[in-house]
């Protein structure tokens, strides 16, 4: 593995084979087995550290876009076979990679600039996203890399399920399925400590309940979502599995780039006024997209790749959105609010534009300088609006590292 002091992340047969070097070098205390196959026949692999029946199971990769998490997930393996007292009482499970035929397709592993990541980005379709499927699916459609990790939900029982997860630009939170108390005060430290920006008031987590500054606790069934146009459902995932067993899930959050705007907790001035705003750029920016999809798709040959279904869904869900926006009624009124939600509306039409340039570039389609000048100038506003800082690699992975043993020791007393 390269070190993390490099502007690079690990790719999956990077990562597989750091595992294998580590089972080959401890084959008493370590596993490596396979659990399952992707739709495209790739490996789905399980390092485990330990024999014990109590567990902690450790996700990464479940978005192709979020490549923190395979560092992080390599640093805390070396670092619970290092450690006798983590593995006290606890065995450790490592899933390498959620989405491998995702990862393949994300193609930036050393990113310097937003322009840089968008030229190689890909995260999929709703469908198509191994935890997001459930909510989305009826039960005999789930793909196989969901079906895989469930089954190691119910093999292992976790009393912890922790997934790694990342934003491009923004800050860092954790999003929990059930409070684990303690747990904010020693996250807000590390992320002090590591200079990354703790974001309070996600848009992601709009509604929910705040165990502290950062960490929100998800609704329990009931409660309507906080966005009507969401066509997902946090509680159908896969992060509610482990609650058949008494156990919990924890989503840990972390930038690549950060940005001291969205931890701002003052009022905001006019919210109303600027959710409307908000939703008129994220239509006309939507339709700028769209005018170029609709110029080149009858040129484009054969049937849909991954790429372009990612992109007309992203593209898809911008009218209810907003129009969700548009009533102005927002959960949360401060300007850390209002900022990751004018984020979200930044980086859902170039997330989409992206990827629909990669298929142009492909096709050597005529519209493809154009698109690639909107996403070059998307990527530098977005930057430059939110006065964007690249989060040296080594402290993503640190502060994420600290983040899962932190609320792993936390929920394992909260649930004793």
């Amino acid at each position: 593995m390269s070190s993390l002091r490099e502007l690079r992340y690990p790719t999956v047969t990077e990562l597989q084979s750091s595992a294998r070097a580590l089972a080959a070098h401890r084959p008493a205390l370590c596993t490596l087995r396979q659990i399952g196959l992707s739709r495209a026949g790739r490996p789905l692999q399980l390092l485990s550290v330990g024999h014990d029946p109590r567990a902690v199971l450790v996700v990464a990769g479940a978005h192709a876009n979020e490549p923190t998490g395979g560092s992080t997930l390599l640093a805390l393996a070396q670092q619970v076979i290092g450690d006798s007292e983590l593995r006290a009482g606890t065995s450790w499970h490592f899933l390498l990679c959620a989405d491998p035929d995702g990862a393949s397709l994300h193609t930036t592993p050393a990113p310097r600039t937003l322009f840089d990541y968008h030229l190689g980005f890909f995260r999929p379709a709703g469908p198509e996203q191994p935890e997001w499927s459930p909510s989305v699916l009826p039960p005999d459609r789930l793909p196989p890399e969901t079906r895989a990790l469930t089954r190691v939900i119910d093999e292992l029982r976790p009393y912890l399920q922790v997934t790694l997860h990342g934003t491009d630009l923004g800050g860092s939170w954790v999003q929990l399925t059930k409070d684990v108390p303690g747990l904010a005060e020693p996250f807000a430290k590390s992320a002090a400590e590591l200079d990354i920006p703790v974001e309070t008031s996600a848009s992601d987590a709009a509604g929910w309940r705040a165990s502290g500054p950062g960490v929100r606790v998800m609704p329990d069934p009931g409660p309507d979502a906080a966005y009507p146009y969401a066509p997902d459902d946090a509680r159908h995932s896969t992060w509610y599995h482990a609650h058949r067993y008494g156990g919990l899930t924890a989503v840990v959050e972390v930038p690549m780039w950060a940005s001291d705007l969205v931890d701002d907790p003052a009022p905001h001035p006019a919210p109303a006024a600027a959710l409307g705003e908000l939703a008129r750029r994220l239509r006309r920016d939507a339709y700028r997209v769209e005018r170029i999809l609709a110029e080149a798709l009858p040129r484009l040959p054969g049937a849909e790749g991954p790429l372009l279904r990612a992109a007309r869904w992203a593209l898809d869900l911008v009218p209810a959105l907003a129009a969700d926006w548009a009533r102005g009624t927002p959960p949360d009124t401060t300007v850390a609010y209002l900022g990751s939600v004018e984020a979200f509306g930044r980086r859902l039409p170039l997330r989409a534009a992206a990827m629909l340039l990669r298929v142009l570039r492909d096709a050597g389609d005529p519209t493809a300088p154009r698109l690639e000048e909107l996403v070059a100038v998307w990527s530098a506003a977005f930057e430059e609006r939110y006065r964007a800082r690249w989060v040296p690699l080594e402290n993503q992975v640190e502060h994420q590292a600290r983040t899962v043993v932190t609320a792993a020791r936390h929920a394992r007393d909260h649930l004793a």
